[in-house]
């Protein structure tokens, strides 16, 4: 079935930023692109006569933030959440965003987001937050976190606990054995490599047949599951 074609604008006070995100949307198929605006104050008076079905936006702008120019819509689009910072993903699905991209940004991610978008708008519903596989909640210290998958680096086994080590912040402590944890994550995106750790495949950035690198970190690889790594990153 064709798909639909999406008018999408970029809302970002850097020229260069908006480029970057105009050559995305001018390479996809079922994106039009039909305005940019570096500021919120443009967007909002832009909105009011210009059809737009995705914004891709800019939070941290000045004078006002992206959250602010949301806050001040009525009828808002579809949202895509472009930003260079990760400390605002938690707030941001709080305006029922598609997506929370990171810059600077990747093809895949970008279109992966595209997608999401894509599917809300053919099924006519609202945005809903993120896809299951997104994020997963845990139990630490008596209350539920909400982990998103794309922050997590890797997992390490820690007795009878699992340690997530983030991107951002101290690593999180749960109750549970590996086994159960993994039982939890997206097999196309994390893989155990060793009987005490799982690693993020996104996060891997060098590798040999003893040790695999993330973020000048060195976690050991089992012999037995270098094949497993190999197919998983060449896949």
């Amino acid at each position: 079935m064709e798909q639909s074609q999406l008018k999408c604008a970029v809302v970002d006070d850097s020229r260069l930023q908006r480029l970057a995100i105009v050559k995305l949307i001018d390479e996809h198929s079922s994106l039009e692109l039909v305005a940019e605006w570096n500021n919120a104050i443009e967007t909002k008076n832009g909105l009011l006569d210009t059809q737009v079905d995705l914004l891709f936006l800019d939070i941290e702008m000045p004078i006002l933030t992206g959250f602010d120019l949301l806050d001040d819509l009525e009828n808002k689009p579809h949202i895509i959440f472009v930003t260079g910072k990760t400390k605002y993903a938690f707030k941001a699905f709080d305006y029922d965003a598609v997506d929370y991209l990171r810059k600077p940004l990747k093809k895949d991610r970008f279109n992966a987001a595209v997608e999401k978008a894509l599917s809300m708008s053919r099924l006519g519903t609202e945005a809903a937050p993120v896809e299951d596989d997104d994020y997963i909640f845990v139990k630490s210290n008596l209350k539920k976190r909400k982990i998103f998958l794309n922050q997590l680096k890797y997992v390490e086994a820690l007795g009878d606990y699992v340690k997530l080590i983030m991107e951002e912040g101290d690593p999180i402590v749960v109750l549970a054995t590996m086994k159960s944890f993994e039982a939890q994550l997206p097999s196309d995106r994390f893989l155990r490599i060793h009987k005490s750790y799982i690693i993020n495949l996104d996060k891997v950035e060098r590798y040999n047949s003893r040790n695999i690198e993330i973020a000048d970190e060195k976690i050991p690889l089992s012999r037995h599951k270098k094949h497993s790594l190999i197919e998983a990153l060449n896949g």
